[in-house]
């Protein structure tokens, strides 16, 4: 992606740093997060689809993956998907 705002990458940074933090009887780990607060981190009064795919973009190029809830996001280390089942071509008959 190209052009992503500094404060973008500042806030990518910051829910990186919350997903590293002990809050909510977790030591770490994976968390939800409402827009008003991504908005307030960002500094911003609103949040655009633009905003949100870069957002996406960062998190994954730091191992994260970003998903847009509509009203919260949720924040995952992408290694939580390493280990899932994987289909294959027998499964689907």
């Amino acid at each position: 992606m190209e052009n992503i705002p500094k404060e973008l990458s500042r806030v990518a940074d910051r829910l990186v740093d919350l997903y590293l933090q002990s809050f909510g009887g977790k030591e770490k780990g994976r968390y939800r997060i409402s827009e008003k607060l991504v908005r307030k981190l960002a500094d911003r009064r609103r949040l655009y689809e633009r905003d949100i795919r870069a957002l996406t973009y960062l998190m994954y190029e730091k191992g994260y993956v970003f998903i847009d809830m509509d009203s919260f996001f949720v924040v995952l280390s992408a290694n939580t998907f390493v280990n899932y089942r994987r289909v294959n071509e027998d499964s689907l008959t």
